[in-house]
């Protein structure tokens, strides 16, 4: 064999393997890549500061809340109010008892036992609420003005529900004939201090 098909013999196998070097090279690249870019898309399966603390208890200051004010914030998704009462509306929660669905709150999943009472709260004045309806979710309006509404002659002030017309008193107990079926729900919710409401947690030593 001539020194020129020697050559030509031999260079064929030097590239073949010279090939799969940078074959398996640029593989072993290319799942470093891959790995590289998938750690985001991994990453964000991990669960968010935020969503690790969403279900955290939510403090408010109502110290400065006046007499017939609601004030709002989000607890877990979620619409909460907090409002002042003043004594007249206290008072009237008792003399609309027979245009509501369930006036005693008999309905045990809709508030804590320590606000299963007509003011449905721990302090009367205090009233914390869920705001979104109990029939689909909407948030209702809060119309705390006595005296007849076109949705109802005998309204002594609440919530009224634009979505679907449901109605609630000032103690966010449901009227009959609306399409809303309970009252709104009362959170877990205790008394820091005077001044300070955490939403989330129940009394010491309450259920």
């Amino acid at each position: 064999m001539s020194e020129k098909e020697s050559l030509e013999s031999v260079e064929p196998v030097a590239d073949k393997g010279r090939r799969m070097l940078l074959l398996a090279g640029t593989g072993a690249v290319g799942a470093v890549g891959v790995g590289f870019a998938a750690w985001p898309f991994l990453a964000s399966w991990n669960p968010s500061a935020r969503a690790r603390v969403v279900g955290a208890p939510v403090e408010a200051y109502i110290g400065d809340l006046e007499p017939g004010q609601l004030m709002r914030l989000v607890w877990r998704g979620q619409t909460i109010g907090i409002m002042r009462r003043t004594d007249e509306m206290v008072d009237n929660l008792s003399e609309i008892n027979d245009d509501l669905r369930d006036p005693e709150s008999e309905v045990a999943d809709q508030q804590p036992p320590y606000a299963a009472n007509q003011h449905r709260s721990i302090r009367p004045e205090i009233l914390v609420l869920n705001l979104h309806c109990t029939h689909l979710g909407c948030v209702p309006e809060f119309i705390p003005e006595v005296g007849a509404q076109p949705f109802e002659q005998n309204w002594k002030g609440g919530f009224f529900c634009p979505c679907h017309k449901s109605k609630f008193d000032l103690a966010g107990r449901v009227y009959g004939g609306v399409p809303a079926p309970s009252n709104l729900v009362v959170p877990p919710y205790n008394f820091a201090d005077n001044d300070h409401v955490v939403i989330g947690v129940h009394p010491e030593g309450a259920a």
